[in-house]
């Protein structure tokens, strides 16, 4: 092998050693599913043969939230001592976004006709959403200064939800979707109830895909066998 040949190798296999942690994050457990082309989100997943018909109501777990990994040193590194976003304030956050969406989802499955239920049941459809890779542009830490932040948009957060039959627990589906919070479109004051407003709109968003998605299902069962077919 010659200096040339050498060299390539290890421009290949350091790029192959990259990207294995990043495929590791992000590569959905199947579990049986298979893609479908998702109408409305990034990605969708279903179980061949899943019957939707049956659930009358939702079994919503509480959300699980995850920050972007450099998130807190992104943050960090462009503030002064007095508004250093701490591990206390990232928890703060991370409770808030918990109850936000969990309020949201509960509020539109139930406007939409659906039953919350707080048990397995036999017409029960057991959902378990989880936020991963939240991105805050500008939280809102207590501090002793003034000092105010202006940003276009709130941030980012990735929905991850798994569809599960609430008395077996069998997967029976599973979508991904990104989304940025967008306030106005223009530079804005952002703080903790502009970062909330934004965000909620966001989890309304998702939460009415995931409903028409399910009435789809519901209007479409049994789900086909085939790979690539339509929710």
């Amino acid at each position: 092998m010659n200096a040339l040949s050498r060299y390539l190798f290890k421009v290949m296999l350091s790029l192959l050693v990259l990207s294995l942690p990043v495929w590791a994050a992000t590569a959905p457990d199947l579990d049986g599913l298979v893609a479908v082309k998702a109408k409305r989100m990034d990605e969708a997943y279903l179980l061949p043969g899943a019957d939707f018909r049956q659930f009358k109501a939702v079994l919503i777990d509480t959300p699980d939230v995850a920050f972007d990994k450099d998130w807190m040193r992104n943050m960090n590194q462009t503030r002064n001592l007095s508004r250093m976003v701490s591990k206390a304030d990232a928890e703060k956050i991370a409770a808030a976004t918990r109850s936000g969406l969990m309020e949201v989802f509960q509020e539109e499955f139930r406007k939409a006709g659906y039953t919350i239920a707080t048990a397995p049941g036999a017409d029960v459809l057991r959902l378990s959403p989880s936020i991963v890779k939240l991105y805050i542009n500008a939280p809102d830490v207590m501090s002793p200064d003034s000092s105010r932040s202006y940003t276009i948009d709130a941030g980012e957060a990735t929905l991850v939800l798994k569809a599960r039959d609430s008395v077996s627990g069998a997967l029976l589906g599973m979508a991904v979707d990104r989304r940025e919070a967008r306030g106005t479109g223009f530079v804005t004051w952002t703080n903790s109830v502009t970062n909330r407003s934004d965000f909620r709109r966001v989890f309304q968003q998702w939460a009415r895909i995931c409903i028409k998605g399910l009435d789809e299902l519901k209007a479409g069962s049994p789900v086909a066998p085939e790979a690539g077919s339509k929710p």
